[in-house]
């Protein structure tokens, strides 16, 4: 089985070890006029990157800080706590906009006059109002989005065909013929979306006792047959070794990174039932000196070259919603087009849900957690 390159592995544990990483120490006791130049943004791995971060510091002679985290609530729990004062903007998934960040005060509204037009050149889905961006009551617009994809499982298709993997979809997991061919991608909250999943439970509700027990049951099952829990780099250069047969959680984004190095064989499943997807919104933090720095970068990443700089960020390959615009999709090669799967991107998103927030996360999470402890 071909290898990944040296390069290729060095952007999926480079990721990795960013979100990882100790936090960036920044300033909060900025002064306004101080704070023209200076722009912080909390966000997922790809903004965060050199590629996309030093064109804008030498195009506006700006500080720029930029710090990535593992998951969601973790990014939210740091402007809860206090973090406004730090940073300008926050960059995560598609619910917590419009569910959490705004209803608490955390963020701040756009100028739909500025910021709307630039939807007319996004893919048909994300047209204004796109639902996610907006307010729930649809009267403000909270933030811009960009990257975008399905997040499931992903197999090799030497060993589990596509058609295979996407009709028998979540019940592939119930399959003993699966144990120990399997590893697991270590992604907290997708993990227990996908869990509540495997076990036939709608995750983005509240749980009864016995569902909370069908969960357990699925966890210590499908930690206790796989064969290692690790992070992306493991369970891609596992998947291409040919030692598993599948992974889960995985998707577009982190099947990309095998199939940039033209190993089609690695793909991104979707499944045709309960198939799951994200969104990623990049809002403006509410922050009580604020710069004026935060609104220029939305408008900045909207531009056909640096959308495409950020789909193929260092570490993290994705579709954005800019290839609406012609003048960003010509600018994707073919092998690039393919590494995102663009072939079947529209359908799988047409029959995927959104990611949404578990209700009862905390106390999902500690099962899991425990599941995860006992495999060892």
């Amino acid at each position: 089985m071909t290898e990944l390159t040296r390069r290729s592995m060095l952007k999926m544990m480079g990721a990795c070890a960013t979100a990882a990483c100790a936090p960036v120490m920044l300033s909060s006791k900025a002064f306004a006029g101080e704070r023209d130049k200076e722009l912080n943004i909390l966000c997922w791995e790809g903004y965060n990157s050199a590629d996309v971060l030093d064109p804008y510091r030498k195009l506006t002679g700006a500080s720029v800080k930029a710090e990535s985290a593992t998951n969601d609530p973790t990014m939210v729990n740091k402007l809860r706590a206090g973090e406004t004062k730090i940073w300008d903007l926050i960059n995560v998934n598609n619910p917590w906009a419009r569910k959490v960040l705004f209803p608490e005060g955390l963020i701040t509204p756009l100028d739909e006059k500025v910021f709307a037009p630039y939807f007319e050149n996004m893919l048909p889905t994300f047209k204004y109002p796109y639902s996610w961006a907006m307010s729930e009551d649809g009267t403000k617009l909270l933030g811009m989005v960009q990257r975008f994809g399905p997040y499931n499982f992903v197999v090799n298709t030497d060993k589990i065909s596509r058609e295979t993997a996407e009709k028998t979809g979540w019940k592939l997991w119930a399959d003993d013929s699966l144990n120990g061919k399997y590893a697991i991608n270590e992604a907290d909250d997708w993990n227990v979306a996908h869990m509540f999943t495997i076990a036939g439970i709608d995750p983005y509700k509240e749980h009864s006792a016995d569902e909370m027990a069908a969960f357990e049951k699925t966890c210590k099952r499908i930690f206790g047959n796989a064969k290692f829990v690790g992070d992306i780099a493991a369970v891609n250069q596992a998947l291409v070794n040919g030692d598993i047969d599948a992974y889960i959680s995985g998707g577009t984004y982190t099947a990309s990174l095998a199939r940039a190095e033209g190993l089609d064989n690695i793909r991104a499943i979707s499944p045709l039932e309960n198939a799951l997807m994200w969104v990623e919104v990049t809002s403006v933090v509410n922050n009580p000196v604020h710069s004026p720095l935060a609104e220029d970068f939305l408008k900045h990443v909207q531009d056909p070259e640096v959308a495409h700089t950020v789909a193929f960020a260092e570490g993290t390959f994705n579709p954005v919603a800019q290839m609406g615009n012609k003048k960003c999709f010509d600018l994707f090669t073919s092998d690039e087009l393919d590494a995102i799967q663009w072939d079947s991107l529209e359908e799988e998103m047409s029959r995927s849900r959104a990611y949404d927030i578990v209700p009862d996360y905390d106390k999902a999470h500690d099962i899991m957690v425990e599941a995860k402890r006992t495999k060892g």
